[in-house]
């Protein structure tokens, strides 16, 4: 299978279903809830399923003080059977919602993260990466008899081996990331402060609560403005308050009424962000391709026009077939460019400028308002 290492064109099209109602909590069990969707509506899946943690007894630090752990009944499996037919049933669930196009993440510690990993390969879905979040702020481990438990793994796959055109921003992350390629261990804290919602007590109301960063990597980096994200493990409601914020539509669904009713007021409450800020831009390799003598038929760069780069060590003259001559040198703007520099190769649109009015312009600029024209048209 070869699959583009950015997913899918912006402009690729989309398997579009029926609209479904925007940025709710389903009360209720997420498999009896997720089969009364449409069959392949999703485009992405978030879960953050009960971690199984085992926990015999309450957890103390060394001055005898309590842990506040996760001792919840709906984290206790009478055995790892039990546990693993849970998770065959909604994975099946997310399998069947997800588009051909969908892909899920599922995030897990050590207790659980490995079991559900062969139960997603044994159900046929296609892992992509294993990704490491490394909490920068961990709860210590109170006994000192093992390493502090200072990570969790996600993992992101698509619904079978067979999927293609998943959607993955590659440029969009790396414009970001400093131009590097974002690498699959992320480092961020623990859900703490003003952020994590208390109950009437003034403690924590969950014990699990995801970070809204944690959430904004996982939906920037594999979904697109209006696709649906799901939760069928939903809590605070942590994945439909970031996606509302980035413009994505939202179910997910809740068994507890005390956090479904928590997590809908916080969804209820995000603004989303204005529509600038989160518009898809086209990236290199989605834009279509335009030929310097474009540039010349339009009349945006005149035959016999002089280029230089942008320390004006190297001169050539423009021809009005659309290729460049240094001297009796004659080639593309990207050869010339190249020869010029004594080098293998050159990126000829970013080399060379030319003289406009507002001064040294590079010829890239006005391959860009061509690209716009075109867009325009397209439309």
């Amino acid at each position: 299978m070869v699959v583009s290492r950015r997913g899918a064109p912006s402009r690729a099209p989309r398997v579009v279903s029926e609209p479904l109602p925007q940025h709710r909590i389903v009360l209720g069990d997420c498999v009896a809830e997720m089969n009364k969707l449409p069959a392949a509506s999703v485009d992405l899946v978030f879960a953050d399923p009960p971690y199984n943690l085992q926990l015999a007894s309450d957890l103390k630090r060394p001055d005898d003080s309590h842990v506040d752990a996760v001792t919840d009944d709906w984290d206790k499996f009478a055995s790892f059977e039990a546990y693993d037919t849970f998770t065959k049933d909604w994975l099946r669930a997310c399998k069947r919602v997800l588009k051909p196009s969908g892909t899920i993440w599922v995030i897990g510690s050590y207790h659980n993260i490995f079991r559900v990993g062969a139960i997603m390969q044994d159900l046929g879905f296609w892992i992509l990466n294993d990704v490491i979040w490394r909490k920068t702020n961990p709860m210590p481990n109170f006994r000192g008899r093992r390493f502090t438990n200072a990570h969790e793994t996600l993992i992101w796959a698509s619904p079978d081996t067979k999927g293609k055109g998943y959607t993955f921003n590659y440029e969009v992350l790396k414009a970001g990331n400093d131009d590097v390629q974002v690498r699959s261990d992320w480092t961020i804290p623990l859900c703490t402060g003003e952020e994590r919602l208390k109950g009437a007590d003034g403690k924590k109301l969950h014990p699990t609560q995801k970070p809204e960063s944690l959430l904004a990597r996982v939906i920037l980096s594999s979904s697109r403005v209006d696709d649906l994200v799901i939760d069928p493990f939903s809590g605070t409601g942590t994945t439909g308050a970031v996606a509302k914020h980035l413009g994505r539509r939202f179910i997910g669904f809740e068994r507890e009424a005390k956090y479904a009713k928590a997590a809908q007021k916080r969804i209820d409450e995000m603004q989303p962000l204005e529509a600038p800020s989160i518009a898809p831009f086209m990236t290199a390799r989605e834009a279509p391709r335009v030929p310097f003598s474009a540039l010349i038929e339009r009349g945006l760069v005149t035959p016999g026009a002089r280029l230089t780069d942008a320390k004006k060590r190297h001169k050539a003259i423009v021809r009005a077939d659309g290729a460049i001559s240094i001297g009796s040198n004659v080639g593309s703007i990207h050869r010339m460019g190249a020869l010029a520099q004594g080098l293998e190769a050159c990126n000829g649109w970013t080399f060379w400028h030319i003289e406009t009015p507002k001064g040294l312009t590079p010829i890239d600029s006005f391959r860009a308002k061509v690209r716009e024209e075109m867009s325009e048209a397209a439309e």
